[in-house]
């Protein structure tokens, strides 16, 4: 081998022996990847967090919540009495899908019209579908069990379907994809866009030695904090409006809800990105070790955020993560507030949630970055 190439390797491999952080960062990203895609990327769709009004409250009402049991495809976790209850439940995000058996089904699976009601939430698309053609099959499925049974015991088969399963998509009853992910890029992007043009921005600095021309003029730490954040936040705001724009008249997506409850939880979404690229900024020396920081956040932002895909479908223990991640919480708000038009009330939990992943994050950045500059 080339002596001359063989130093230059030789050198490479010391400088990068000589950076820990950097080091540790390209060993942990592909082990990051490899669980993340082996588990979180998966397009089943399993336990649909189902609410039930039944009215009948018979054997064969029971029977037939077995059969939505048995499918592995629901999972009962309401029991409701109203509309108003289950029209919450939808709202807020906690169901998915609801079951509504009529008061006479006992009677009228007897007489083989037996009638009941699903309503889904179409404002994603992925887990809409998926909970309409399983709700349909069930429903046949169980009905075919009836029929059997029928026969079996009168010696004849009968000539209707004894029960069928009506459904109805609120949001999005076409089940459009772009409606469910539209929403989502405007996470991303706010997330994105704040967390590495904030933390390369201000390493940039440091690189070019200009950061220390900065501490010496009479400007105070948190202005210059805020003077370097600011342009970012109104950057991603900008791309945020233009997204809504461009999805609302070229796809067709909705915006029912309040445009200043948007304005204002996508602020308080902005704390956290800011925060995070800020805290890189606070740890890194070079650019390059900026955005392998950023990377290292973002990876399980887009994949434990229900951006790509749904969070019911994961494993428990990454379900768990996932609520440690502040994108989670504002793809649940943005998609609420475009789609279904909820008040804050609806979505008070995942806006509490979110002020303080805000605060907390943004806080502690600052502080780590301004001691940095003292």
């Amino acid at each position: 081998m080339n002596l001359r190439l063989f130093s230059i390797i030789r050198k490479e491999f010391i400088q990068i022996i000589r950076d820990p952080r950097t080091l540790i960062l390209v060993i942990l990203m592909p082990i990051m990847q490899l669980f993340l895609l082996g588990y979180a990327a998966t397009t089943d769709v399993r336990n649909i967090s189902l609410a039930v009004w039944d009215q009948s409250q018979s054997p064969q009402s029971r029977s037939l919540l077995d059969a939505f049991r048995a499918a592995d495809y629901y999972r009962i976790s309401y029991s409701v009495g109203s509309e108003d209850e289950y029209r919450a439940l939808i709202e807020n995000g906690k169901a998915r899908a609801v079951l509504i058996i009529p008061p006479d089904y006992a009677r009228r699976l007897a007489d083989g019209d037996a009638q009941v009601a699903m309503i889904l939430d179409g404002s994603d698309a992925t887990v809409g579908a998926t909970a309409l053609s399983v709700a349909r099959l069930i429903g046949q499925s169980y009905a075919t069990d009836i029929l059997s049974e029928q026969a079996a015991l009168s010696g004849r088969t009968a000539p209707l379907m004894p029960l069928e399963v009506r459904t109805q998509v609120w949001y999005n009853p076409d089940l459009q994809s772009a409606y469910f992910m539209i929403p989502g890029v405007i996470g991303q992007i706010l997330f994105m866009i704040t967390t590495m043009l904030t933390a390369t921005a201000i390493v940039r600095e440091r690189e070019r030695g200009t950061i220390e021309q900065l501490i010496v003029t009479p400007i105070r730490s948190w202005e210059l904090v805020l003077g370097k954040i600011l342009p970012y936040a109104l950057l991603a705001f900008f791309d945020t409006f233009e997204i809504l724009i461009i999805g609302h008249l070229w796809f067709h997506v909705p915006i029912r809800g309040e445009m200043s409850l948007i304005i204002i939880t996508s602020g308080l979404f902005l704390l956290s990105s800011l925060g995070i690229g800020l805290f890189a900024s606070s740890i890194a020396n070079t650019q390059q070790e900026a955005m392998l920081t950023v990377m290292l956040t973002s990876l399980p932002s887009l994949f434990l955020s229900g951006f790509f895909f749904p969070l019911e479908a994961m494993p428990q223990f990454l379900q768990v993560v996932s609520y440690a991640i502040p994108l989670r919480y504002y793809l649940v708000i943005i998609r609420s507030l475009l789609l279904k038009g909820v008040g804050a009330v609806a979505l008070q939990n995942e806006i509490i949630a979110l002020a303080v992943f805000g605060i907390v994050i943004m806080g502690a950045a600052a502080l780590r970055f301004r001691k940095r500059l003292d």
